[in-house]
């Protein structure tokens, strides 16, 4: 079937279909680039309105359009691998160009129905000690990295892309939602550099490009990775940065497709759109993609529509501080709000479990008093207080690491940790094994063993 464009207005195109009207989420080809568009609203009997999903410069009234019976298709598989795309699953490395023959997948189908999704838990290790530690993630789940600008969401995206590809025989898949063109080239710079591009997919939607664009990103980017999950069996890392300008670009597609606005001026879709691509996310039969997302939080408010519509759906929840980053704590995530269903003793162990919980606790009663030393001085509080606080910043400062991605900014070799040498040195830490050492010993390191190491050569 074909059509004319009868209206162009930036992104939304008005075009007068000959046939039958294509359905909602189909896409049309629109000249001969083609620029290709998603259809979004019927508008009469022979009418229907599409968003561009590329920049419709140079698209004019008149020209013609080819409908494709279907929504967009992207190529999935071995053949990506390795690729810089586009939304549409076209190169965007200067590379050469996909085979013909390489598979291709919908963006928009169903979530897999329950009976085919399998729930047992399998925890993901990433060498990362607070969050192995306080929010241990799920292969098949969900975590959500909140925090505001600046706070180092991006590089521990990073460094978790490196722990998979890494330490699991999976694959890595990156959205880049709205990022900037040189923070996209970069990240495929640093992959040829640190060896695992060749099992790595980055997908991008910049914030250049329109807002159907920026919109569809996840979509195609969760879809080749269920590719590599149905079709080839391998466990796979989804990584989404940033969800929240997933919601942002739905909001400016809802305001030029002319509806409504809902509470704080968010389209009024977002529930059903934020559910769409979070219940996708699945392990099915032995295997599994596994979501990590950066989610922006607006003026640190964490009572956001978009906040809180994303949080719905995840199982483990990292706080990203601001406080944290000033202080020098890298990663940056605030142990009493960072939370995960996993950490639960039938789980993870009792021993994780325990010594999780005695850590949260000491860091909260030193919150609780961080006022007094402010004003009086630690010297006021009593000698079990004391040593309670000094556990508490040594607990802040053996949390911190160096990371591989960071390395040529930090100057410092980055650590993995095991979940086991994490929670033994917590232990000792909180036992008191630690109370008359130095804190910068336990700075910037990787186990227990090598404070001792530091400490016996100072």
């Amino acid at each position: 079937m074909t059509g004319r464009v009868t209206s162009v207005r930036g992104p939304v195109l008005d075009i007068r279909v000959e046939g039958p009207l294509p359905a909602i989420g189909d896409v049309v080809e629109v000249g001969s680039l083609p620029v290709v568009a998603e259809i979004q609203a019927h508008l009469g009997a022979a009418d229907v309105r599409a968003i561009a999903l590329h920049s419709t410069q140079g698209i004019a009234r008149g020209e013609r359009v080819r409908t494709t019976g279907g929504p967009l298709r992207v190529p999935t598989g071995p053949a990506v691998l390795g690729r810089l795309l586009d939304v549409a699953g076209r190169p965007a490395d200067l590379g050469p160009a996909l085979p013909a023959e390489a598979p291709r997948a919908p963006i928009l189908h169903p979530a897999p129905p329950l009976a085919a999704q399998d729930a047992r838990f399998q925890v993901f290790s990433t060498g990362i000690k607070v969050l192995d530690l306080l929010a241990p993630l799920a292969q098949g789940g969900k975590t959500a990295m909140f925090g505001g600008a600046g706070v180092g969401k991006t590089v521990l995206v990073m460094e978790l892309i490196r722990a998979m590809v890494s330490g699991y025989d999976g694959i890595s898949v990156f959205a880049g939602v709205g990022e900037r063109s040189r923070e996209g080239h970069e990240m495929l710079g640093e992959m040829k550099a640190s060896g695992v591009l060749d099992r790595t997919v980055l997908v991008y939607g910049q914030m250049n490009e329109p807002p159907g664009a920026r919109w569809r990103v996840p979509l195609t980017a969760l879809t080749i990775a269920e590719g590599f999950r149905d079709g080839e069996g391998r466990n796979v890392l989804l990584l989404i940065d940033n969800v929240f300008r997933f919601v942002q670009a739905g909001a400016e597609v809802s305001g030029l497709l002319g509806r409504m606005p809902s509470r704080v001026g968010y389209q009024p879709t977002l529930e059903t759109e934020v559910a769409a691509l979070q219940e996708r996310i699945a392990s099915v039969g032995r295997a599994s993609v596994t979501a990590i997302e950066a989610v922006y939080v607006p003026a640190d408010d964490f009572t956001d529509p978009a906040v809180t519509a994303i949080s719905a759906h995840v199982d483990s929840t990292v706080v990203l501080s601001r406080q944290l980053a000033a202080e020098g704590i890298y990663p940056a995530i605030d142990p009493l709000a960072t939370t995960s269903v996993l950490l639960d003793p039938a789980v993870v162990g009792e021993d994780h479990a325990r010594v999780a919980g005695r850590l949260k606790e000491a860091i909260e009663h030193y919150h609780e008093l961080r006022d007094v030393i402010a004003l009086l001085g630690i010297e006021e509080l009593g000698r079990e207080e004391q040593l309670m606080v000094g556990r508490a910043r040594k607990l802040q400062r053996f949390l911190t690491q160096p990371f591989f991605v960071a390395a040529a900014y930090t100057g410092m070799e980055g650590r993995s940790v095991p979940v086991a040498e994490t929670v033994q040195g917590c232990a000792a830490i909180l036992g008191g094994e630690c109370d008359d050492w130095d804190e910068g010993s336990l700075y910037m390191i990787g186990t227990l063993e090598e404070a001792r190491r530091r400490k016996g050569a100072a």
